[in-house]
């Protein structure tokens, strides 16, 4: 497969915004699944299933974690869901504006022939940041198609937003990713990334993030 990594053009724009929705979006399964896989909800599940059928029936050993159960979807599901909705109306609403209006930022898509017709396959994107005197590019917006993963794509993509960085002079480059993107965190990590920090800081309620049990890494390379 012949990838051409190149700047995002307007008539790219339904298509990442499809690849970005779907992309965000596939992360809730494995959110869901790692957070009832946690001692603490597994305890309140077996907790509640007791509790249903000490204190009612076997309908209620029933109900009772399967409403549990629920909830920790949907906290899962807003969690991301919430954030696809908020960022399709903002900054990826008008990718030229946000990413392209100034040359120390850029938005790329990777694009190559499919079946016949070409295709995106992913995004990166990367914006300017200033601390103090230390000027340094934060990577956003990574999404990789399911169809060519494992493939070398998120590699060349980051390396791309790394080149970029390089080339302007900047200090280093820092990212966001959640801990249930384990992927994501290896790729980085044999990128020369380092874990720094993390907080479960996000755009979702502090209870909703408590539980879907998620926390937000932050990495960075310094170039």
């Amino acid at each position: 497969m012949q990838l051409l990594i190149r700047p995002y053009r307007p008539s790219d724009k339904d298509t990442v915004l499809t690849l970005f929705s779907v992309g965000i979006r596939e992360h809730i399964g494995p959110c869901f699944r790692n957070a009832m896989t946690s001692p603490l909800h597994l305890g309140v599940t077996l907790a509640l299933c007791v509790a249903g059928y000490l204190f009612g029936s076997v309908l209620g050993a029933v109900v009772l974690p399967g409403v549990w159960v629920g909830l920790v979807y949907y906290c899962c599901h807003e969690l991301y869901a919430s954030f696809v909705k908020e960022k399709l109306r903002t900054d990826m609403q008008d990718i030229p504006r946000m990413y392209l209006s100034r040359p120390e930022d850029c938005f790329w898509v990777a694009e190559a022939e499919v079946d016949g017709r070409t295709q995106v396959l992913g995004t990166v994107a990367v914006v300017a940041k200033q601390s103090g005197k230390e000027r340094f590019g934060e990577l956003f917006r990574m999404i990789i198609s399911p169809s060519c993963r494992r493939m070398g794509l998120g590699v060349r993509m980051t390396q791309t937003v790394v080149d970029f960085c390089k080339g302007r002079g900047y200090s280093k480059v820092v990212l966001d990713t959640s801990s249930t993107q384990a992927a994501a965190v290896s790729l980085y990590e044999k990128l020369g990334f380092i874990h720094v920090a993390s907080h479960t800081e996000t755009h979702a309620s502090n209870w909703i993030v408590t539980m879907a049990k998620v926390t937000i890494l932050k990495m960075e390379k310094h170039l």
